[in-house]
């Protein structure tokens, strides 16, 4: 059995944590335009744009390099601003048992939780790519502070 981790990290947006969970609810297929040093591509890959059930396919930038991560919608909770995905299948995997990535917002703040279990002791905590997801919210903050 693997070592059990959570991350949690909370981001300050301008914009509005509402503003930036609406990009993640409704208009998830623009975020590789408005972060493309982060995501290079969405795809719905089975069912609908946040509907529990539904699979999605990420490709991201992580360290300079182009990963992968496909993931299950567990939960979509409108009324508290928040998804939780459940990785099952791309990079993270070979890395971790299970993974399981949360977003959250309320007023000014959008809240990223990583729950995990490593493979190995000597797996290191998924910081990079809490970085990314991070940088991502930065980028979505920004995009809508221009409209």
């Amino acid at each position: 059995m693997g070592v059990k981790g959570k991350l949690i990290a909370s981001l300050e947006v301008k914009s509005g944590g509402h503003s930036v969970q609406d990009i993640f609810h409704v208009n998830t297929h623009h975020i590789p335009t408005i972060s493309p040093s982060k995501i290079n591509h969405f795809e719905i890959h089975e069912g609908q744009i946040i509907k529990v059930g539904s699979i999605v396919i990420w490709k991201y930038n992580e360290d300079g390099k182009e990963k992968i991560v496909k993931e299950v919608i567990e939960a979509f909770d409108h009324q508290k601003k928040s998804i939780t995905w459940k990785v099952i299948g791309g990079d993270l995997l070979e890395l971790y048992n299970y993974f399981t990535i949360i977003t959250s917002s309320e007023d000014q703040w959008t809240t990223w939780t990583l729950v995990y279990e490593k493979k190995t002791e000597d797996t290191p905590e998924p910081l990079d790519f809490l970085g990314v997801v991070l940088d991502l919210t930065k980028d979505i903050d920004a995009h809508l502070l221009k409209k």
